[in-house]
């Protein structure tokens, strides 16, 4: 019976510490579908899981099972491995921008992928392919078009933020249809680091910034965004830094009042001992399956672990505002 018991309790650990433990995941988003949570993440066709309360989280089918036909266009011999999703609920629909890169190049477009259902249980779930929405080609643009976030300003307009070093992070006016860029073009820098003069076009440079994420709140717009070096296991300085606007289309100012596109930024969080580094943020309002009356606001991004080689794991923090400025718990 002791024997038992013991063994019992042994398996009783495993599970739980499984159940408990982090998924590996890099550049999440989520989004709520009735009593599930969907997260993408940067993985091949671009990798998901789902959850029923933000804790537990099962793999989930990628959305691509082979890699989009236009990529090998953008990327040669692409491998179907996709960075950076965003994903949006819009008129009845499901919207997930995705990004198609080369490492340190801005060779590079932002594609765009529908459905009317993330429940792969669903007799209507299929996955729609629209192409690229935006692209960005080595000593033509000073920008890197990947890591997208689509928002909505107060007429309702759609924007598609997105950039990662060079000359900053961009934001650029959309069609109705969420499909293209809109005519005439109109175009915003949301955040901006110095980068040096001298380097040559085709090098993302050292204004290392990267990943906007915009959150709308008490008639603000805050902007997230990610400074340093990500990618790099144990070399990684990833941080997440805030500034906001009263408007979408900025400026962007922090807590200090200097403008994103000027260097400012508020941090919001980074690594330390036991994390590497932690960046490439969302931000979510969710009323909870449990019914929680008036919902929260959540932080989710991955981070480094020091204690697993580097492996990016998910990191999900509840979020306080101080002020009119969000602020999280530090990374344990």
């Amino acid at each position: 019976m002791k024997r038992f018991l013991i063994t019992y309790i042994f398996l009783f650990c495993a599970i739980y510490s499984f159940a408990q433990d982090k998924p590996i995941v890099h550049d999440p988003v989520v989004i709520q579908q009735d009593d599930t949570y969907y997260l993408f993440c940067t993985g091949k066709g671009i990798a998901s899981y789902t959850s029923k309360d933000l804790i537990n989280w099962e793999k989930a089918p990628a959305i691509f099972a082979e890699k989009p036909k236009w990529t090998d266009k953008v990327v040669p011999d692409f491998n179907n491995h996709i960075w950076a999703p965003d994903v949006a609920f819009h008129n009845g629909k499901y919207y997930v921008y995705y990004s198609v890169s080369a490492f340190a190049k801005n060779t590079s477009a932002i594609g765009l992928v529908t459905n009317a259902t993330l429940n792969p249980k669903d007799e209507n779930y299929k996955w729609e392919d629209h192409g690229i929405v935006i692209q960005s080609v080595p000593n033509r643009d000073l920008w890197n078009a990947i890591d997208p976030n689509l928002i909505f300003d107060e007429e309702d307009t759609p924007w598609l933020a997105f950039g990662s070093f060079w000359d900053g992070l961009k934001m650029v006016k959309l069609t109705s249809d969420l499909k293209s860029v809109a005519e005439p073009q109109e175009w915003h820098t949301i955040a901006r680091r110095e980068r040096d003069f001298e380097l040559d076009d085709k090098d993302p440079g050292n204004a290392a910034l990267e990943a906007p994420f915009i959150f709308k709140k008490d008639g603000y717009y805050y902007q997230f965004l990610s400074w340093d070096l990500c990618c790099r296991r144990e070399k990684s300085t990833y941080k997440v830094v805030v500034g906001r606007s009263e408007t979408a289309t900025g400026p962007y100012v922090d807590k200090e009042g200097k403008e994103l596109n000027q260097g400012g930024g508020t941090l919001v969080i980074e690594g330390n001992e036991n994390w590497y580094g932690i960046g490439h943020n969302s931000v979510y309002h969710f009323n909870l399956p449990t019914g929680q009356a008036g919902g929260k606001d959540y932080y989710f991004s991955h981070a480094y672990d020091a204690n697993d080689k580097g492996a990016p794991k998910l990191i999900v923090k509840e979020i306080t505002w101080v002020d009119g400025w969000p602020t999280v718990k530090p990374l344990d």
